[in-house]
């Protein structure tokens, strides 16, 4: 193959495993690196070994049961020691015929407990593990989904990445997983990722996609939240500053923290104690300001139902 072949066919990958390995790979965030769960089949797998391990459990059971009742010397040893349990368990005769083969039964069936079990407890773990992680963007996924199906061209027979039963890779979101998402995945990132993302669009890496910047986003996150919180900050302090009535004080007061608890809990992913601190902080601020502001009121203010003037 000629050399300007090579670079060529190392530039645009074959369809199918080739290509969308590179598409997952090319991603400099890495936020394409979604794959299925397989939930309903991890499922599965972990009824099965729970039933398997329940029925050893019953056969560990009924030997305990007959070995209560036989109470042998031999028996009893095997219970209370491993040693014991062990070298009666491996001992054979001339012939090579087990001495004692109840207790070979035992071991065996002892090594087989362990097996499924440190096999049970890891499917657990790592599902466990999956079920914790994040699900992707709906963004990522359905650009994921446009660009495998190649719904996005305008063939006249669109041809998916892959064939057969993988055609169905993207379909179900709620079976996908991302082994990596933006660092900063809270809901005002969220929003901007499924609303505006075109505006923080990367170089094109196809005719049919194109990447999201995941440190443009912060950045714009960044600067958004500062900004809000000087408004919400400045912002109530200097419609406070203007307002003498006690009343509306109190109202104002309590609007500007009811609206500035529901900014940090809806637009964040702090927690509700961080919230209740970041309110507490807030209206703290507020309530001094306005302890100030009515200490320093003009002497002919009406406070309460009382007229009250110097002369």
């Amino acid at each position: 193959m000629p050399f300007g072949d090579v670079e060529k066919a190392k530039a645009k990958p074959i369809n199918g495993f080739p290509r969308l390995a590179s598409k997952i790979a090319s991603d400099p965030d890495k936020t394409t690196t979604i794959y299925r769960r397989f939930d309903r089949l991890s499922a599965r797998n972990l009824l099965f070994l729970e039933a398997e391990i329940a029925e050893l459990e019953a056969l560990q059971d009924q030997y305990d049961a007959e070995d209560a009742k036989r109470a042998d010397p031999i028996t009893i040893g095997c219970h209370s020691d491993w040693r014991k349990f062990e070298w009666y368990a491996e001992e054979k005769d001339a012939n090579g015929n087990f001495v004692e083969p109840r207790q070979n039964d035992r071991m065996e069936l002892a090594l087989k407990i362990k097996e499924k079990l440190k096999d049970y407890h890891e499917a657990l773990a790592v599902h466990q593990t999956l079920l914790n992680s994040k699900s992707p963007a709906p963004t990522t996924v359905k650009a994921m989904r446009n660009w495998f199906l190649d719904a996005s061209s305008n063939k006249a027979e669109p041809r998916p990445q892959l064939w057969g039963n993988s055609e169905k890779k993207y379909d179900d979101v709620r079976d996908l997983v991302a082994l990596r998402v933006p660092a900063d995945q809270d809901r005002l990132s969220e929003f901007i990722l499924n609303h505006f993302s075109y505006f923080f669009e990367t170089t094109q890496q196809d005719e049919q996609s194109a990447y999201i910047s995941e440190r443009s986003i912060a950045k714009f996150v960044a600067i958004l939240s500062s900004i809000l919180s000087a408004v919400l900050l400045f912002g109530s302090i200097t419609s406070l500053y203007f307002v003498h009535n006690p009343y509306a004080l109190l109202g104002m007061l309590g609007g500007w923290t009811v609206l500035f608890a529901t900014c940090v809990g809806w637009l964040t992913n702090a927690k509700r104690d961080q919230i209740f601190a970041a309110t507490a902080a807030y209206a703290a601020v507020l309530v001094v300001f306005v302890s100030g502001t009515l200490g320093g009121a003009p002497s002919n203010v009406v406070i309460g139902s009382c007229n009250c003037t110097q002369t």
